[in-house]
């Protein structure tokens, strides 16, 4: 069974955003997937948790919360 990439510890994570605003950590070897955008360069696994809790404190999609408002 293979390691999943994501839970490497010691792995070099990007954060990625997408337009609808979430977040999330992606390994630094693979590549950008379609609709995502480098919102922090590779660094620790740790670092890029810690700027996901910082920053994306709505979990609601963009979209939803323009039609809320």
């Amino acid at each position: 069974m293979k390691n999943n990439p994501f839970d490497d510890e010691s792995g070099t994570f990007l954060v990625l955003a997408n337009d609808e605003g979430q977040h999330c950590i992606w390994p630094e070897f693979a590549a950008v997937p379609a609709g995502w955008t480098t919102v922090l360069p590779a660094g620790p696994r740790e670092a890029a948790l810690d700027h996901i809790e910082r920053t994306w404190t709505d979990m609601r999609p963009k979209s939803l919360t323009r039609t809320a408002a």
